[in-house]
């Protein structure tokens, strides 16, 4: 497996990557995948795949949101096959060094529990916000345990953004400090 920047002359690639983005997340991107990957590749923004041979395995985009200090990393999905064994990480890691060489200090992501597998699903997050962050349970494989393996923190939730009882959950890495 090698991670490589996505190139828009690449058209089996970006056509990979958008297949990719559309089995993982259907609800969000079932006509519009091919949309999203593009906008990854649009100037200023850092789009990798991670290839096997010249199969697209994994796909992540990042984009800057506070000038270059502050970047949205936006989206990440890996193969099922593929999945925990690294891949992910990899990409993650990939990305997160051409984004220090950009002076980003802090790479943050919204990961969303639109389908009840943690316990922040169906509660009023606006009473105790930070106590059930604080006490958050993983209660279904939800991703945010994948992301809080390679340093990511819990930093917040947007209630209800997917709908009631759908938060978003925010999570943040500190590029600067040594984490």
């Amino acid at each position: 497996m090698r991670i490589a920047e996505l190139k828009r002359e690449s058209e089996s690639h970006v056509a990979q990557a958008a297949a990719l983005l559309a089995q993982a997340f259907p609800h969000s991107y079932a006509d519009c995948a091919r949309e999203e990957v593009e906008a990854c590749l649009e100037e200023g923004k850092i789009a990798l795949v991670a290839l096997d041979g010249d199969a697209v395995i994994g796909f992540v985009g990042a984009m800057p949101q506070y000038g270059l200090t502050g970047w949205e990393l936006h989206p990440l999905v890996v193969e099922e096959a593929r999945r925990a064994r690294g891949v992910g990480r990899a990409l993650c890691a990939g990305l997160e060094r051409r984004l220090r060489q950009k002076g980003c200090l802090t790479v943050y992501l919204g990961t969303d529990d639109e389908f009840g597998k943690t316990s922040l699903a169906d509660a009023d997050l606006f009473e105790d916000t930070f106590g059930k962050i604080e006490h958050i349970r993983n209660v279904r494989g939800h991703p945010y345990g994948f992301y809080q393996k390679i340093g990511y923190k819990i930093v917040g939730v947007i209630p209800d953004a997917n709908g009631l009882g759908k938060p978003d959950i925010i999570m943040a890495k500190s590029l600067a400090r040594g984490e």
